[in-house]
This record gives structure tokens, sequence and C-alpha cells, in this order.
């Protein structure tokens, strides 16, 4: 499959964007983009350590198996925000 990658890729070629210029006021959206990227990467461990809490207390109950879900939704919110940037760069180009 690398090989097979290795020979088609020089193929198709990477599109190039180039530099381009920044729209006037673009460093206020950086700035709102690097807030919010803050703040949900913050939800992101919140709700894991949330999870965990939940899954003390099930084990302490004697209750179990109920946590893993919420735990996979909690990951796959932490991949999605982790891929992001790069699955938008994917979409766009």
């Amino acid at each position: 499959m690398t090989q097979f990658l290795a020979d088609v890729l020089p193929l198709v070629g990477v599109p190039d964007p180039g530099i381009g210029t920044p729209p006037p006021g673009s460093e206020k959206l950086l700035t709102a983009l690097g807030w919010a990227t803050w703040i949900v990467t913050g939800m992101c461990v919140a709700g894991v350590m949330g999870v965990a809490a939940r899954m003390a207390l099930i084990h302490h109950r004697g209750e179990g198996g109920r946590h893993a879900v919420g735990l996979a939704w909690v990951m796959a919110a932490c991949v999605l925000l982790g891929s992001a940037s790069g699955l938008v760069s994917a979409l766009l180009s």
C-alpha cells in the first residue's frame, strides 16, 4: 500500500494554494479561533474527567459497563477536535 501511494502521489501532485495575502482583520479571527481551541480543549479534558468520576462512582456501587459509551463519545469528540484543521484543509483542497 505504501509503495502504491509513493507511485501515485507524484503523478497526482499536491495543489499549491500559494502564499496569498490575509484579509484585513484576520488577526482578530485567528485570536478568536485560538480562544475557541483553548475552550473546547478544556471542555474535552473536563469531559474525560467527568467520565472518570462517573466510572469511579459506578464501580463503587457495583454497577458496570454503562460508562464505556460516555467515554467513547468524549474520546470521539477529542479526536474530532484534534483533527479539525486537517479535516477542513482536506475538504477545502
